[in-house]
């Protein structure tokens, strides 16, 4: 007899069209109090994936498998974690890279603590300020987002290596052997793949060596059930599996690269791969209804901006209000307003700026953004500015988590940027290149791709890391893991790794249903309440009397999580996210 449930039977597509047409929460009545009551729960519609022993959680099914097995095989989180990150290079190449950067939050059980690792791209040591801004001083965004002058210098090879060596047991080797098989033997083809290269044809068509891998001979693009063969990658995969990441930043794929950047006018140098080092930081922490949020810490926002913002919504009874009432929503986006406007001022990398973290993060400082806000009325975004933190104390992306049965967690967020990167695929490798040079300010006062606004702290500058919204958090209980997150979404990023802690704290909701859930957001600028589709009409009729804005989007986000609870480990992959897969054993 088949015990498996229905949703774990169902399509991700199915899944998606179940949330967003049936999922409808708000009230009819006319009484303020009783509109902020739900009508209707999902929280028993879904259920997250169930293992005693390890789980593996991301965008792509191939590399979650990759990342179940290397845990049977006796590899701890991190071993795993790592060995997903390259097969996601090769079985999710809109996001999943060797070419891009990201960041890594670790819980290392036996040591008991947490720690950060910063692989995030760096701007090469000729960039300038003012290097996109034709004669008329205006942004030329062709040459930011699609040509070799757009692409950091790439940290995920260092990254993905430097957490194997610190924290792994299995050899480097012994990780990257799956990714090198799935690049060597080919992959066949989903039709979220197909869709996504279908998407982007125009855009990876424009060089020769990415339609060479990504299009048929005769011109076509693949479809579904076709087989993807990578061989340059392959190769490039079986160098650094030999070699190191030398391999990659001072051996042959260091030549391929520089190479590629002086025929095409791009500024990354053989010097700059040599100098390029991931950096370990200290985590970000606060605490939230006694639970503590350790996340990442600048050069991104996501860490500092979503603990802000639980500071806020600390002050008011959420749940009580109901998951996705009118207040509730209310309360999310007023605090985003202030969270989005702070961005935009005080954050940057902070070896070149001086980031006030402690400030923004502080309870104190909350408690004086929370008495900004009218508990009824939407505030206009023109009238607020960044606020003035107390004083210190001293869209393609993609996310995966992992916890292995002796207490080990990672969480990790990585990209190339856009939907494939910048479209340029290095000659003879295979490898994708980031166009990570529109994360920072091109111009001040000129919003980014994901509509950003930024200062001059996040400027252009040799060697600075731009500034990111990927939020890898880790949520612990009594001092352990409890809840490993984060998200793809580009400025969509932090809020949705928001809503994902609040519907399991607040609302409490189990993983799947947490995840599902219709989602919200807002950035400051511009003044618009983004919402997916399944909210109730009354609901976001009383949003739009006290004076939001409404903008229905289509998805946001495709948060990868797992929750460690008694009985064991519960995972929940993004229905949002066609491929993506929560496995464990």
């Amino acid at each position: 007899m088949n015990n498996t449930p229905f949703w774990a039977l169902a399509s991700k597509a199915h899944l998606a069209c179940l949330v967003f047409c049936c999922v409808l929460v708000g009230s009819t009545s006319d009484d303020v109090f009783a509109q902020d009551t739900p009508i209707f729960s999902h929280r028993d519609i879904f259920h997250p994936v169930f293992a005693e022993h390890g789980m593996v959680v991301s965008q792509e099914a191939m590399a979650t498998r990759v990342g179940v097995e290397i845990l049977k095989a006796g590899g701890n989180a991190i071993d795993a974690a790592v060995g997903v990150g390259f097969a996601l290079a090769v079985t999710l190449p809109q996001a999943g890279n060797l070419g891009g950067g990201g960041f890594m939050l670790i819980y290392n059980a036996e040591k008991n603590a947490a720690m950060a690792l910063d692989y995030r791209e760096v701007a090469p040591a000729t960039a300038m300020p003012q290097m996109f801004l034709d004669e008329e001083g205006t942004v030329d965004q062709s040459r930011l987002r699609y040509s070799h002058q757009s692409v950091g210098v790439p940290g995920t090879v260092a990254g993905l290596v430097e957490a194997l060596e610190a924290h792994g047991t299995l050899s480097l080797q012994a990780v990257l052997a799956p990714a090198i098989r799935l690049a060597r033997d080919g992959i066949i083809v989903s039709p979220d793949l197909a869709l996504a290269i279908q998407e982007q044809a125009t855009h990876l068509s424009q060089w020769p060596s990415t339609r060479r891998i990504f299009f048929q001979p005769d011109g076509t693009t693949y479809r579904p059930g076709d087989r993807l063969i990578q061989k340059d990658l392959a190769w490039s995969l079986q160098q650094i599996s030999e070699q190191g990441p030398g391999a990659f930043y001072d051996g042959p794929i260091a030549e391929r690269v520089s190479a590629e950047m002086r025929v095409h006018g791009g500024l990354i140098t053989k010097e700059d791969l040599r100098r390029y080092r991931a950096v370990w930081r200290k985590p970000v922490r606060g605490t939230y209804r006694g639970y503590e949020i350790v996340s990442m810490p600048p050069p991104s926002s996501g860490g500092v901006h979503l603990i802000q913002m639980l500071n806020i919504l600390e002050h008011e009874p959420l749940q009580v209000f109901g998951h996705n009432s009118a207040r509730t929503i209310h309360w999310l986006v007023e605090s985003m307003k202030l969270a989005y406007a702070d961005r935009s001022r005080w954050l940057g990398d902070p070896e070149f700026v001086e980031v006030p973290v402690q400030g923004l993060i502080s309870k104190d400082y909350a408690k004086r953004l929370h008495a900004l806000i009218d508990p009824q009325k939407a505030r206009p975004s023109p009238s607020i500015r960044p606020s003035n933190p107390l004083p210190y104390e001293g869209r393609d992306t993609t996310h995966f988590s992992v916890m292995d049965q002796d207490g080990n967690v990672v969480s990790n967020t990585y990209t190339i940027n856009f939907s494939f990167g910048s479209g340029i695929v290095v000659e003879g490798t295979g490898i994708l290149l980031n166009n990570e040079m529109d994360d920072f300010v091109a111009k001040p006062g000129t919003p980014n791709a994901y509509g950003l606004m930024g200062s001059t702290a996040n400027a252009i500058e040799p060697k600075k890391r731009p500034l990111s919204s990927m939020t890898p958090t880790l949520v612990l209980h009594k001092g352990k893991p409890f809840l490993a997150t984060g998200s793809p979404g580009g400025s969509h990023i932090i809020t949705t790794t928001l809503q994902i802690i609040v519907n399991v704290i607040d609302h409490d909701m189990n993983l799947a249903s947490a995840t599902a859930a219709p989602r919200v957001h807002h950035q400051w600028r511009p003044d618009d309440v983004r919402v997916e589709r399944g909210f109730s009409p009354d609901t976001l009729a009383l949003l739009e009397q006290w004076g939001h804005t409404i903008t229905v989007q289509e998805t946001m986000g495709g948060a990868q999580s797992i929750l460690k609870g008694p009985q064991g480990l519960f995972g929940a992959s993004d229905p949002r996210k066609p491929d993506s897969l929560a496995a464990g054993y």
